[in-house]
Order: structure tokens, then C-alpha cells, then sequence
């Protein structure tokens, strides 16, 4: 597949059908402008979207990977949000062509897993129904989705999710936003197999669950988030770079990635997520103590490594191998 980080070629496909999915979210049916087939994708994949406000941001892909015909993303409205969600909710209409990425996919699905445990928080459901829909009538492997939501109102696809062949392998809990009715997971990861985890949701889902999977083996435990940069905290301060290999220093300013500044300064980086949950950008620390804010590293890998595309510097400046 071509690079889904290129926005300069973007595709300019049309939104043939826009539909509320719950309340404060919507689905758009995406299709190429000349009625051509899509480029294929993979369970788990999303692109990139130029919303109407001219910001990009990511989404899952949703429909069945068989159906070329069109792409559907999901959207939940986030007004706490950066603006795009917002955007694209609000001023998309049908009709409207969005420049729209290649498909990549940060959160491939497994193909010769034993069994598949999904759990999916809220609009976290997007990639896992991807992969549900993949599995077509003979499901490689037994498969089991835990979908964790506030209220019923607000959940997207409970109508696709209570079809006859999959409602027996889905289980659905609303905590009405009180985290004393929160779903336990503990039971349900308590004992490790050698099926495949995949977690999509809130921080604090991913969190909870990476800590719940500790005795699992960590290939067999996959997360998926669309913060990109990671999370802005209220005590985030700059701190410096230092390139090992060019003697390159860059500031890292409160609210930007190391990841954005060193690809705004064209310093090539492999990276996808973009959240701390592929590995993809993973880079060596040589000196500096980090804030580690990723999905992926061990404990035993965090004084040596680092995820440039969500972490900072408790201590710098943070010299790189780059």
C-alpha cells in the first residue's frame, strides 16, 4: 500500500450517504468520485481525512474489507476535542468531497489466531467491527466482543452487533457513566491463552486492560487509540531534543510531538499510530530519563527506548539515536 501519512496525494472521494449512527455520532459512506473501485484495505485499517475545517485526522475503516465499492468511517462528535470531529459532523454533508489517505493499518488483524477477544470502548468499536465483518459467515476462530458504552442512546451499531450469527459472541454493558458499574474484565482475562486480545477505546479501557494482561504474552495483546500526540497534560512543559547522529537539537514545545517537529524538520522517522500503540516509531534513548506514554514498551525497555510519537522528557534533554 502507498504511505497513508502523504497528504499530498489524497484521494478525493465523495460522501455518497451521511447517516447518524447514535447520538453525536455519524457514519459516512465515502466512494471514488467516478464510481471506481477503492483501493483494498485490511481488518483494522484507517486513513486519513481532510475535514472541512482543512485539519487531518484518522479514522477507522468500518465496512466489510470485501466492499470495494466504498469506505465508511464512524465519527463521535468530541466538542473537548481539537476541532475535527466537530467539523466534520457538523459541516460534512452528502455530496461533499473529503481528500481522503490510502488506507494503513497500525492494528492489523492476526490471521491464524486461536480465538479473538475483542473489547471496545464507546466509538472504539469502528476497527473491531472492520475485523468482525471480515470474518464472513465461517469465522476463522471462536470470537467473543465485550462493547463498553455509557447508554444505549449513544453506542453506535447495536442493531449490525444484535444480528442473529453474531449476538451470542456479544456482550454489551452501559455503565450510565458510573464508574462503580463499570464492566469488570478481570474474569474474562484472568487466565491467559494463546488467543488474541484487541482493545480499542479510552485511555483509561487501554490502560486498565494492558494492566489486566500483564501475565499474557505481549504479542498476543493489541491496542489501538486515536490520540495522536498523546494526551495533553496540565503539567506538560518543552524540553530539547538532541540528535545522537547529526548533532541536530530541536525544542519540543508543550502541545507537539518530538515525532511532528522532527518530521516538520524532515528528519525521517518510520511511524503509524501516531498514539503509542503500533511500536512503529520506536527509537533509541541514549541519554535523558523519558515520560513514557505508550501502549508498547516493557518496563525493562523504557531507560533505552522510546515512542517519539506520544512521549516527553521527565528529564533532558533527551538525546536519540537518530
Amino acid at each position: 500500500m502507498e504511505d497513508a501519512n502523504d497528504t499530498v496525494h489524497m484521494m478525493p472521494l465523495r460522501i455518497a450517504k451521511a447517516t447518524d449512527a447514535a447520538t453525536g455520532i455519524r457514519s459516512f459512506e465515502l466512494v471514488h468520485p467516478d464510481g471506481d473501485e477503492l483501493p483494498p484495505f485490511t481488518p483494522g485499517s484507517h486513513v486519513k481525512v481532510q475535514v472541512p475545517n482543512n485539519e487531518f485526522r484518522k479514522y477507522s475503516l468500518c465496512g466489510d474489507p470485501e466492499d470495494l465499492s466504498k469506505y465508511v468511517i464512524t465519527v463521535k462528535r468530541d466538542a473537548n476535542g481539537r476541532g475535527g470531529s466537530m467539523s466534520l459532523v457538523d459541516d460534512a454533508k452528502e455530496g461533499d468531497t473529503l481528500p481522503t489517505s490510502m488506507p494503513d493499518n497500525a492494528f492489523p488483524l492476526v490471521d491464524k489466531a486461536s480465538a479473538y477477544l475483542f473489547i471496545a470502548g464507546g466509538i472504539g468499536i469502528t476497527p473491531i467491527l472492520s475485523m468482525i465483518r471480515s470474518f464472513g459467515e465461517l469465522p476463522p476462530a471462536p470470537w467473543k466482543l465485550y462493547y463498553l458504552s455509557q447508554s444505549a442512546e449513544t453506542t453506535a451499531f447495536l442493531d449490525v452487533l444484535d444480528a442473529p450469527e453474531w449476538r451470542k459472541n456479544v456482550k454489551v454493558h452501559h455503565d450510565g457513566g458510573d464508574p462503580d458499574d463499570a464492566f469488570d474484565l478481570w474474569p474474562v482475562l484472568e487466565k491467559p491463552n494463546r488467543g488474541h486480545v484487541y482493545c480499542c477505546g479510552p485511555r483509561g479501557l487501554m490502560e486498565a486492560v494492558r494492566d489486566m494482561t500483564g501475565h499474557w504474552s505481549p504479542g498476543n495483546i493489541h491496542f489501538e487509540s486515536f490520540l495522536e500526540g498523546g494526551e495533553k497534560r496540565a503539567d506538560d512543559t518543552p524540553f530539547t531534543v538532541k540528535l545522537a547522529k547529526s548533532g541536530l537539537e530541536f525544542e519540543i514545545p508543550v502541545g507537539q510531538s518530538i515525532l511532528s517537529v522532527l518530521r516538520a524538520a524532515e528528519v525521517k522517522v518510520p511511524f503509524s499510530c501516531e498514539s503509542g500503540t503500533c511500536g512503529s516509531c520506536r527509537t533509541g534513548l541514549l541519554e535523558g530519563v523519558a515520560d513514557h506514554r505508550d501502549m508498547v514498551l516493557m518496563p525493562e525497555q523504557q531507560d533505552n527506548q522510546i515512542m517519539v510519537c506520544v512521549s516527553r522528557a521527565v528529564s533532558g534533554p533527551l538525546v536519540l539515536d537518530l
